[in-house]
């Protein structure tokens, strides 16, 4: 069975968001021959420039039927009067899958796609996204979302996990991972499929607790909690829960959580600190606290990261996700 795939671009358009699942369609169709047949469509069809400058040529806007309909995002999606087209295209087009990439959640928002379905676009517009969008039940803190047959992601590489899963809906589990493998990715990104780091890093999207990120960083030693987070930030400990889950899209306690778990991981990875050592002085504790966070975040335990690091150090040429065993055959 051969599943016909259009992907979708405007001028404007993100390289990678495109490009990403370009590779891992065509990469599966290597160990499952002809089971895509995909496409490059834009509204008039020709040479269609990215936001980096590089073009792609693309068919015009076909008739379908579509197995499965991937929009692009990309800073094109701010003027979303210059991609009626596409718009008018998706409220009549027959496609058993609609999908998105990044803010190409935006165009399937507009042709009411998405009204009382659960869906995902970029972190930094999911403001605006929400404002524009309140029938759609936007989950900000996912790499990609499936509701029914209708798929969103997550920022620009979550365009590469968006399509390794929709690969192993249609292929099964063994394609996925060698593609995955090929594309020299995670099958399935680690981490609780969250987004937000990003924004725990800047302190929010507005960075309003910026100077207090890097304090807790300073100090991940202390009990760190929101009763003390709270007077750091001079606000009642119920408005500052409140305000720092607007600003981040997460609670303090899972903020405190990763920025715990970077610490770790970058002394699990790049000393020789006793692994109790290290749960110390990262705030975990003891070390059986940090193996079931890092679990949880990693799917792996420090050890095994440790040992992962050490492998690619001394030029094993694989990375540390294969070494450790994710995703590997």
């Amino acid at each position: 069975m051969t599943r016909r795939i259009a992907l979708v671009i405007f001028p404007g358009f993100q390289l990678l968001d495109a490009a990403g699942p370009i590779a891992a369609f065509e990469i599966a169709g290597r160990y499952a021959p002809d089971s895509y047949d995909l496409c490059v469509q834009a509204p008039g069809g020709g040479p269609v420039e990215s936001s980096s400058g590089i073009c792609l040529a693309a068919g015009p806007l076909g008739d379908g039927p579509f197995d499965t309909v991937m929009i692009s995002g990309g800073d094109g999606t701010r003027s979303l009067g210059e991609l009626s087209r596409i718009v008018e295209w998706l409220r009549r087009v027959e496609v058993r899958r609609p999908t998105s990439v990044c803010s190409g959640a935006y165009l399937l928002a507009e042709a009411g796609l998405l009204d009382g379905r659960r869906a995902t676009t970029h972190w930094s517009r999911t403001d605006d996204f929400a404002r524009r969008y309140p029938r759609v039940k936007l989950d900000a803190d996912r790499i990609f979302i499936r509701d029914g047959e209708v798929w969103t992601s997550a920022g620009i590489t979550a365009g590469i996990d968006l399509a390794l899963a929709l690969i192993e809906d249609d292929l099964g589990a063994d394609v996925a991972r060698r593609v995955a493998q090929q594309l020299v990715v995670h099958q399935r990104r680690p981490g609780g499929q969250s987004q937000f780091s990003a924004l725990v890093e800047l302190g929010g999207r507005t960075g309003r607790f910026s100077e207090l990120m890097d304090w807790i960083r300073a100090n991940l030693t202390l009990p760190l909690t929101v009763e003390q987070l709270a007077e750091r930030a001079a606000m009642s400990p119920r408005n500052f829960a409140r305000a720092f889950v607007a600003e981040t899209g997460t609670t303090p306690a899972r903020a405190v959580e990763r920025l715990r778990l970077e610490a770790a991981r970058t002394a699990v990875e790049t000393s020789h600190a006793p692994i109790d050592r290290v749960a110390e002085t990262s705030g975990f504790g003891d070390p059986e606290r940090m193996r079931r966070a890092f679990l949880r975040a990693f799917g792996l335990p420090p050890q095994a990261l440790r040992r992962a690091a050490g492998q690619v150090a001394v030029g094993s040429g694989q990375d540390a996700a294969t070494v450790a065993g994710v995703g590997a055959t």
